[in-house]
């Protein structure tokens, strides 16, 4: 895919998948603002439907199959977001869903997949290897396969963020969103890129677990040898051998900056604090990495108009105590 296909799929996605998503709003954040340096606006996707981005892709993809297709089934992996995303839609639209997350996946996220009517089979710690196990799931059974990123269709149902940021604030100088199988920084990098080539992309990633950067850096999907666990459940895995996101990400994101778990939870404590939202890990990983991009290289981020993709709201009441009481 280049920009100006991804460019393409996101407007024909922008207007596919509008009667079943929210446009969120920007939020201006003084405290972030003042933090870094930058005017700091946030793009509200802990408030989408499901509480998570996944949404958009989960309804681009979906529309786009058959009612016949929908009704006799769906595959799909998942640490959580994305397959209640499906789930959600195929409650909407009509349709069958069988999930497979890994045992590692938070409770919240797999109840949330539960309460639309789909089922849930866990199997191990890696949300990667639990890719693989529904693709051959679907191969065996006759079944449509919905990737949580390594689609065209997902990544531009993703990126509709992008076309609304567009809309909503059109100067934008630097987008910065987390990163696990780059789905949702592909189809914002992509559109982006087209509408305005200058805007700085800037692809956040927790020090445990960062795949993609690792795979990127590798020219092809490898693993993150070492991974250990991290509060951004979300972004965490193995990226699928052959992603289409691996060479996208490659060439459109600018700035890989990493963000330790003290730095998340730091980040998630003074966000819900001063910017009054519940905000998941990898909201969390999107906002710290911004602050060490911008205490590292000041130059790139000072007096700069600059957006924060707030990717989810789900997490564990367990996990959420840890944060607060660090």
């Amino acid at each position: 895919m280049t920009p100006q296909d991804i460019h393409a799929a996101v407007l024909a996605a922008d207007k596919r998948i509008r009667p079943q998503v929210l446009e969120t709003p920007l939020w201006h954040s003084r405290h972030l603002s003042q933090a870094s340096g930058a005017e700091v606006y946030c793009k509200l996707e802990n408030l989408q439907i499901t509480g998570s981005f996944k949404a958009r892709g989960a309804a681009n993809k979906l529309a786009m199959l058959s009612a016949e297709e929908r009704a006799r089934g769906v595959v799909t992996a998942s640490s959580g977001n994305h397959g209640a995303a499906v789930a959600a839609m195929l409650a909407k639209m009509g349709g069958r869903c069988l999930v497979f997350a890994p045992v590692t996946a938070p409770a919240v996220k797999i109840d949330a997949i539960r309460s639309y009517g789909s089922d849930v089979q866990l199997h191990g710690d890696d949300s990667g290897l639990c890719e693989i196990m529904a693709q051959e799931y679907a191969a065996q059974h006759g079944l449509t396969y919905v990737s949580p990123y390594n689609d065209a269709d997902v990544i531009a149902g993703q990126g509709t963020i992008a076309a609304e940021i567009s809309r909503q604030a059109p100067d934008t100088e630097i987008v910065v969103a987390s990163v696990g199988g780059g789905g949702l920084i592909s189809g914002i990098a992509g559109f982006m890129k087209m509408f305005s080539p200058a805007t700085r992309i800037v692809g956040a990633s927790p020090e445990n677990d960062h795949s993609m950067l690792c795979s990127v850096r590798a020219g092809e999907a490898v693993a993150h040898e070492g991974a250990k666990p991290t509060l951004s459940d979300g972004t965490a895995g193995t990226v699928e051998p052959g992603a289409i996101t691996v060479s996208l990400c490659k060439a459109l994101v600018d700035d890989w900056p990493l963000a330790s778990e003290a730095e998340i939870a730091k980040a998630m404590r003074a966000y819900m604090i001063n910017d009054y939202q519940l905000i998941e890990g990898a909201a969390g990983v999107a906002i710290a990495g911004f602050l060490n991009l911008a205490e590292a290289h000041p130059e790139l981020v000072r007096g700069r108009k600059a957006v924060i993709v707030i990717c989810g709201a789900r997490i564990d009441l367990a996990k959420l105590a840890t944060v607060i009481a660090q």
